[in-house]
C-alpha cells in the first residue's frame, strides 16, 4: 500500500512511524519535517499527504502534528480527504470501520511506541463497514464534501 506520511516535528514517534510502516510491507511518501528541505508547517504538510489520497497518488495518509489536532484539521480541509484523530486502537477501527477515513491523524506528544503499533494494527485489519446505515451515513458525508467543494 501507498502512504503519505507527513510530520510537523522530527521526533522519535515520527521517525518510528516511517520506520514501522515500510516494515509492514508498505511504500512510504514523508512530507515536512521528515523530509530534508521540505516546509515543515503542520498545515501545508497534512494538506500534501491528504493531497495525496484525494489525488490517487496514495491509498491513505498519516498526518503528525503535537497534539494531532491540526494535522487532522488541514487534512479535512482536502476534498476527499476523510482524517480521525486516533489516540488508541478502538478509535482507529471506528474510523475505519463506521467512517471509512482514509488519513489517520496522531498526536506526537500522545503516541507511544506500544501504542501506535496497536493503533496502525486496528488501522490497517479494519475495512469499511458494509452496514446499509453506515454506508448511508458515509454517502451523506461525501455530498457534504461535495457541496462545500462545489463539485
Amino acid at each position: 500500500m501507498r502512504i503519505s506520511v507527513s510530520s510537523d516535528m522530527d521526533e522519535p514517534v515520527a521517525r518510528l512511524l516511517v520506520a514501522e510502516l515500510r516494515r509492514r510491507g508498505h511504500e512510504v511518501r514523508a512530507y515536512g519535517a521528515l523530509r530534508p528541505g521540505a516546509d515543515a508547517q503542520w498545515a501545508v504538510c497534512s494538506e500534501a499527504a491528504a493531497r495525496d489520497v484525494a489525488e490517487g497518488g496514495a491509498d491513505q495518509a498519516v498526518v503528525c502534528c503535537w497534539t494531532g489536532t491540526g494535522a487532522s484539521i488541514a487534512a479535512n480541509k482536502v476534498p476527499g480527504a476523510r482524517a480521525a484523530l486516533c489516540t488508541d486502537a478502538v478509535t482507529a477501527d471506528g474510523a475505519r470501520r463506521w467512517n471509512d477515513a482514509n488519513v489517520l491523524a496522531l498526536s506526537l506528544r500522545l503516541t507511544s511506541e506500544p501504542l501506535l503499533k496497536e493503533i496502525l494494527d486496528a488501522w490497517f485489519a479494519a475495512e469499511p463497514s458494509q452496514d446499509p446505515e453506515d454506508r448511508r451515513n458515509m454517502a451523506r458525508v461525501g455530498r457534504l464534501d461535495a457541496a462545500r467543494h462545489g463539485s
